[in-house]
């Protein structure tokens, strides 16, 4: 049985790159102001999918992911 990749992934649509970036969004008509989601993303998605989120107006931090710190996010 395969359990997924041993790696974090880019959350774009069929992308299975290493994920570089963490966004952090929320939907203000769903969440308290505090509460955070993530999406993480490469390189090449970080654009794509920070522009997806914002213009939607639930964008509300992008971080480098990679830190021991971020092991847990998948």
């Amino acid at each position: 049985m395969d359990d997924g990749p041993s790696y974090a992934q880019c959350s774009a649509k069929g992308c299975r790159a290493h994920a570089t970036w963490q966004l952090l969004w929320n939907n203000p008509k769903l969440h308290t102001p505090d509460y955070r989601k993530t999406w993480l993303a490469c390189d090449d998605h970080r654009p794509t999918l920070g522009q997806f989120l914002d213009v939607r107006g639930f964008l509300r931090e992008v971080t480098p992911f990679g830190a021991a710190s971020d092991a847990s996010i998948s």
